[in-house]
């Protein structure tokens, strides 16, 4: 594995952020809000993104362009590990091993977020949940931290709001389950903070809070090599 480098001081500039496996840009937009110049990049179109955007395979462009950034996160595809495409005997890739291979070459610091049933193969990953940002909702996302930059596991408030099930419209008093087939889009983008998303890249979204959070942590204690404020 290349040890972490030494980033170069450029005064004035906001440090770049690669974002990969974007989706529709839920972690960038809270990037962007803790101080970083995003830059996403997904194998399908994305003309939701908010930020930047290059179609490309995130691994190969990680491998050729990684080091042109000052932090990189990458949330490879979930359904491998969800419950719901288990069930219904769909089968999709397991990129976590290889995102992780391919983070390490770079020598940036870097974040690898994923869902729950991930964590068995998550090396010692911290866990966000809505609860701990003030959200009207519980979605639980696990992230864990290499290339120099580590992450401390905020404290975890009881989930104390009963939850709609899932695909139900949300009753009052309720927190909803904004994934599948779920209803009321416009709930969710403001319970979650994505008013630019559609229903497909809510289900799968970070919250933006999440990412805000995450990068003010990266920029505080990269701040020094970066030459930027904390």
């Amino acid at each position: 594995m290349t040890q972490p480098t030494t980033f170069r001081r450029v005064r004035g500039r906001r440090p770049r952020l690669l974002d990969l496996y974007c989706c529709q840009g839920g972690a960038a937009k809270g990037y962007a809000d803790a101080g970083f110049d995003v830059t996403g990049v997904d194998k399908d179109p994305q003309p939701r993104y908010p930020f930047r955007f290059v179609q490309a395979d995130a691994i190969a462009f990680v491998l050729e362009h990684g080091t042109d950034f000052d932090f990189i996160h990458a949330s490879p595809p979930c359904q491998h590990d969800t419950d719901c495409q288990r069930l219904q005997g769909n089968t999709h890739p397991d990129l976590i091993a290889p995102t992780r291979t391919a983070l390490g070459t770079t020598g940036r610091p870097w974040v690898l977020e994923n869902v729950g049933g991930a964590v068995p193969k998550l090396r010692a990953p911290v866990m966000l949940c809505g609860q701990m940002f003030a959200l009207a909702n519980y979605r639980h996302r696990f992230f864990e931290t290499g290339g120099g930059f580590t992450l401390t596991q905020p404290v975890h408030p009881a989930h104390l709001v009963p939850q709609a099930k899932m695909g139900r419209p949300v009753p009052p008093g309720h927190y909803g389950q904004f994934v599948g087939n779920f209803s009321g889009v416009d709930l969710a983008r403001e319970v979650l903070g994505v008013p630019w998303m559609n229903r497909d890249g809510i289900r799968e979204c970070i919250p933006p809070a999440y990412a805000d959070h995450i990068g003010r942590a990266a920029l505080a204690q990269l701040a020094p090599a970066l030459g930027v404020a904390a």
